[in-house]
């Protein structure tokens, strides 16, 4: 990121308000921390270039270059585009102890993070993200 960069600024919106900007199905994803079905997505197939943002509020979340083929049914990234563009929350919800991903900017649900699977990538990470919760911006995808 350069001097000139910052990161958005946090964005407030109450459940009326996003329902007003946001489907149904991606209100369910984004806002409730809903899972859309494996093999589904818009993402989870595909390998264009360009810059994954978030689906409620546009801010700079992912890019090609750190997309992989993992062959889970979801779009799955070794690493985010800068670590202070998500964070990061333990959850224990359905039974499972595994750690959710949201947008740093609008504290929207993007995902899941695994570590450890061993995947052939540099962090041996898989940032496992609904279509639902990104957009892709074509182009060159710049790290």
């Amino acid at each position: 990121m350069s001097a000139e960069e910052t990161v958005p600024s946090k964005i407030q919106r109450s459940d009326a308000q996003w329902r007003e900007v946001l489907t149904a199905e991606e209100f369910a994803v984004l806002r409730q921390a809903g899972t859309e079905r494996p093999f589904t997505g818009e993402y989870w197939d595909t390998h264009t270039k360009g810059v994954y943002n978030c689906r409620a509020c546009g801010a700079e979340l992912f890019t090609s270059n750190e997309k992989f083929d993992a062959h889970c049914g979801w779009p799955s990234f070794f690493a985010p585009l800068a670590e202070e563009r998500v964070t990061y929350i333990h959850d224990r919800s359905m039974g499972m102890d595994r750690v959710e991903v949201r947008c740093a900017t609008c504290d929207s649900h993007l995902g899941h993070v695994f570590e450890g699977e061993g995947y052939d990538n540099p962090t041996d990470q898989r940032f496992c993200i609904n279509s639902l919760s990104i957009k892709l911006t074509e182009g060159p995808a710049e790290s």
